[in-house]
């Protein structure tokens, strides 16, 4: 039963990252109304490195294919952990509304590095 809800989550996730992905490329969603001041600033900042968002954009698309499956979970893992701390430092520092979506992220992505820990053992030696 651990397994599916797992796998499950894992999926849904992953699915999650391919969306905001494919928003920094193809830009489909609409900018929700009412955001900090700093977070639009920010975002205006970021939009004046041309290459910066598409790069993130990649990195969520390729991580949340990888976590799609469970051979290349691990790995898309770690490809996604710089974007999810770029997610967690925005709502920590400029926009705590949306800390709690990004708490339940980073847990999820936590229990994702958690059931792969063996698979990072080579890495630590």
């Amino acid at each position: 039963m651990k397994n599916k809800i797992y796998n499950g989550i894992s999926i849904l996730f992953g699915l999650l990252l391919i969306n905001g992905g494919l928003d920094k490329h193809l830009h489909y969603m609409p900018i929700p109304e009412g955001l900090p001041e700093a977070l639009l600033k920010d975002n205006a900042a970021f939009m004046e490195i041309n290459w910066l968002m598409p790069l993130v954009g990649i990195a969520e698309l390729l991580g949340g294919i990888l976590i799609l499956f469970p051979k290349t979970r691990a790995i898309g893992a770690l490809v996604v952990v710089p974007a999810m701390l770029g997610v967690l430092l925005t709502h920590i520092f400029v926009a705590p509304s949306g800390l709690s979506i990004a708490i339940i992220i980073w847990l999820i992505l936590g229990w994702i590095i958690y059931e792969n820990r063996e698979k990072y053992m080579g890495l630590l030696v």
